[in-house]
């Protein structure tokens, strides 16, 4: 596994994206724990992205337009629906802490998590693009390699999102306890997940 691959994954995984927001804001609502378990479900939802790609049928979704917005669509209406759920600061990404105490579970929470993934088809596409670039000529078994590097690509993902929902839980403890920041951070976390949605909607390829 070369040393160019573990770079680039980890800047990959550094970048702000969905899953990142939805592990934040998690944090910020519901504490350190909670937040884990998003990182958790978020990390799960890529691996049947690494799957698809190993298999080859990422390559099915690049070529068919169909599948490929179908899954899109189910992915921006879920994008959405985080987007109202946040507005109306209701299940996982309450933000007030009444709320997040009465709230769902982590089981729940991680499932969220993984939706979120699994319905981005352009997570797909992209590992089944990403990884056979790391693969080197005249491999073995580039299944086997494929697959190493999805576990490395994983645990990177999950670490990193803990990280963020460990920083976002600290921050939730002495920021959230103003109605007004409530509010703007509700707002903010709305419209982060309602620009990705609109961002995957207009997405091609």
């Amino acid at each position: 596994m070369s040393l160019e691959f573990l770079i680039t994954a980890l800047v990959v995984v550094l970048v702000p994206g969905t899953g990142v927001v939805y592990t934040v804001a998690v944090g910020l609502g519901r504490g350190r724990l909670p937040s884990v378990a998003a990182a958790l479900g978020c990390t799960m939802g890529i691996l049947p992205a690494i799957l698809a790609s190993v298999l080859g049928l990422s390559a099915l979704m690049h070529t068919s337009a169909l599948v490929f917005q179908l899954l899109k669509y189910a992915g921006v209406a879920y994008l959405l629906y985080l987007a109202w759920m946040t507005l109306r600061d209701r299940g996982a990404l309450s933000l007030s802490n009444e709320a997040a105490g009465q709230g769902k579970g982590s089981l729940a929470v991680a499932w969220t998590g993984f939706l979120i993934n699994i319905l981005n088809p352009k997570l797909t596409v992209f590992f089944l693009a990403f990884l056979p670039q790391f693969i080197p000529a005249g491999a073995v078994s580039p299944t086997v390699d494929m697959l190493a590097m999805g576990g490395v690509f994983m645990v990177m993902t999950f670490t990193v999102f803990v990280v963020y929902g460990a920083f976002a839980s600290l921050v939730g403890e002495h920021v959230l306890r103003s109605e007004t920041v409530l509010t703007w951070m509700r707002r903010t976390i709305a419209a982060t997940f309602a620009g990705f949605g609109l961002k995957l909607a207009l997405a091609d390829r």
